[in-house]
């Protein structure tokens, strides 16, 4: 791996870290709205390794239905590890506000995509910045709550 590539890798995983440790800390009252938009804790199961993986993001669009997650990576030109392990597994929880709720996440399509990527932008202009920055095509992610279990069979 680049020393380019092992360096930003790096920083993102500090960032990640002071955010969780600042927002448990505060009793989740600061960093709660980078950007005006909700921090989102991710939980993940990495697609190699199988352990647990918690990432700290923003929800530019989310209601009662959905949580859409943006895979910028700060616009590099790989995917964000985080994106790679949810479309291994994409049975994920999303703690937003201190509810941890079970989800299942998607790639959005290419439709969904128009329909979204301009609302996105409007919250923080920095992902078309990111977009611009890379040839990647920056995927949204859509997370929406797992069905309940059906009734059993006896």
């Amino acid at each position: 791996m680049p020393w380019r590539h092992a360096a930003a890798d790096a920083a993102l995983k500090a960032m990640n870290a002071v955010h969780r440790a600042v927002l448990r800390v505060s009793g989740g009252r600061l960093l709660a709205r980078p950007f005006g938009m909700p921090a989102v804790e991710l939980h993940t199961v990495g697609r190699r390794t199988g352990r647990p993986r918690v990432t700290m993001l923003t929800a530019p669009v989310h209601d009662a239905s959905r949580v859409v997650l943006v895979a910028s990576k700060g616009g590099d030109d790989r995917h964000p590890e985080w994106y790679l392990n949810l479309v291994a597994n994409p049975d994920v929880e999303l703690t937003i506000d201190g509810v941890r709720r079970p989800m299942r996440a998607r790639t959005a399509t290419a439709q969904e995509k128009a329909e979204l990527w301009p609302q996105v932008t409007a919250r923080y202009r920095g992902y078309a910045a990111y977009q611009r920055r890379t040839d990647r095509d920056i995927p949204l992610v859509v997370c929406e709550p797992r069905d309940p279990p059906g009734p059993r069979s006896s």
